[in-house]
């Protein structure tokens, strides 16, 4: 019996470990017309969207506070509704911000970075007298395990979008030097989206992250039955 007990009691932080560790996914996305920031290329037929997650509403369940260190997460959703195959390979995805400045997607290195500065916790252009990081509750190491993780689970599973398919996935952009409120004027801009037949780039696609002043809510698509 004592044996039994020990076993049980090795085999316990095992279990506990796989059950932390399962994989989190994102609800399926819908097609790309149906979110509210979306730009169709009507001469392909493709349309993308993005969505901002500013709320409890669009925010996933990352394993990490992205938001709260200054880094906005975006979800990317491509749509392609043309009977030719489309690749993200190339594809350059920027957050334009109201200024004019053309920020990347963070990399993995620039999240664990991001995570260990105390800039990223202000969201302002004023920085903390304090030159320390900010207190989080994981170690480093668990901190990069955990953005890897969150990137396998929740960015693009792959950079195809196959002919009448949609793919998503979430990126992440260093929103701390930029002026509040961020989405105000701001866009997503994706460049060299390709078709894989002759690899011909589409044109660019210019998102707008924000309702213009004055424009009325657009109706809700009524749910299939």
């Amino acid at each position: 019996m004592q044996r039994r007990i020990l076993i049980l009691l090795l085999a316990l932080p095992l279990a506990l470990t796989a059950f932390a560790e399962k994989a989190r996914k994102p609800d399926p996305p819908l097609p790309a017309a149906e979110y509210p920031f979306h730009q169709r290329d009507e001469a392909n037929h493709v349309t993308i969207a993005a969505e901002p997650c500013t709320d409890k509403e669009t925010m996933p369940h990352f394993r990490l506070k992205y938001a709260d260190h200054g880094f906005l997460p975006v979800r990317v959703i491509v749509t392609n509704d043309s009977d030719l195959a489309i690749n993200l390979d190339d594809a350059r995805i920027h957050f334009i911000a109201a200024d004019g400045s053309s920020i990347p997607a963070a990399t993995d290195d620039d999240l664990q970075r991001g995570m260990f500065t105390i800039k990223s916790a202000t969201g302002s252009k004023t920085p903390l007298p304090l030159p320390f990081p900010i207190p989080i509750s994981h170690g480093k190491t668990n901190i990069n395990k955990d953005i890897l993780s969150d990137d396998n689970d929740f960015g693009f599973q792959t950079t195809t979008v196959q002919p009448h398919t949609t793919v998503a996935g979430y990126l992440f952009y260093d929103t701390n030097n930029l002026d509040q409120p961020i989405l105000d004027h701001a866009t997503l801009e994706l460049r060299k989206v390709r078709l894989m037949l002759n690899n011909k780039a589409l044109d660019s696609f210019e998102i707008p992250l924000r309702k213009k002043t004055g424009e009325a809510d657009k109706p809700t698509p009524e749910a299939k039955p």
